[in-house]
């Protein structure tokens, strides 16, 4: 038992498999979770919503992917479901401290439409972070559709951008996330890019605290 947690947070988690019970002990100590904190996370199904791969990596050597939650949570007082790749962006954005925790331990933000040039044009990545603990950069895209293998090219272009240009030589190579609404997992088996992953998105309302997409 960890001097980290009290007797409150392992009331919490004894009664869980071993495997789940493990993980919610980590993210406390990890994270710093007070009861009401681990409660919460708990509430949310974080460990249910990791990729089985993940599960199963969860007493080896983690990747970055193996944090990242499916899908990932976006909260808000949303009421038309018709969103823009723009207002996916607001969401987030309006709660950028949730959406660092759902993708997992040392996400910091760096800025959102940063400004790159490619040539004689200027493109917008919609989410650039940071991960501490890796040490790279993350790029982040956003899409309200299933994913398509040209959101590979779009984001694989902008992740060589970053290692070319931002990048140190004390960093590790960037690492690109597509947040889309429906993944496809036979483009993702195919990409040759293994630092390139995609997850799925689903809208919480406020209002009512469903899942509304």
């Amino acid at each position: 038992m960890s001097d980290k947690l009290t007797y409150s947070h392992y009331c919490e988690v004894i009664w869980m498999k071993k495997e789940e019970m493990n993980y919610y002990i980590y993210a406390a100590q990890s994270r710093n979770l007070s009861v009401r904190e681990l409660r919460k996370i708990i509430k949310n199904k974080e460990y249910e919503r990791l990729p089985e791969d993940s599960k199963k990596d969860l007493e080896n050597n983690l990747k970055i992917d193996d944090y990242i939650k499916n899908p990932i949570l976006i909260k808000n007082d949303c009421d038309n479901l018709n969103i823009s790749e723009k207002i996916l962006q607001k969401f987030i954005l309006e709660d950028i401290t949730s959406f660092l925790k759902e993708l997992g331990n040392g996400f910091s933000f760096v800025e959102n439409e940063y400004k790159i040039k490619l040539g004689d044009r200027y493109n917008y990545i919609d989410l650039l972070l940071y991960n501490i603990k890796f040490k790279c950069y993350i790029v982040i895209e956003l899409k309200i559709t299933e994913l398509k293998k040209e959101h590979i090219g779009q984001i694989e272009t902008y992740m060589n951008y970053i290692d070319k240009n931002i990048k140190t030589l004390e960093e590790n190579q960037t690492i690109g996330i597509i947040i889309c609404r429906k993944n496809n997992r036979y483009i993702i088996e195919y990409c040759s890019d293994k630092r390139i992953f995609a997850k799925e998105y689903k809208i919480i309302c406020y209002n009512n605290n469903q899942l509304k997409r």
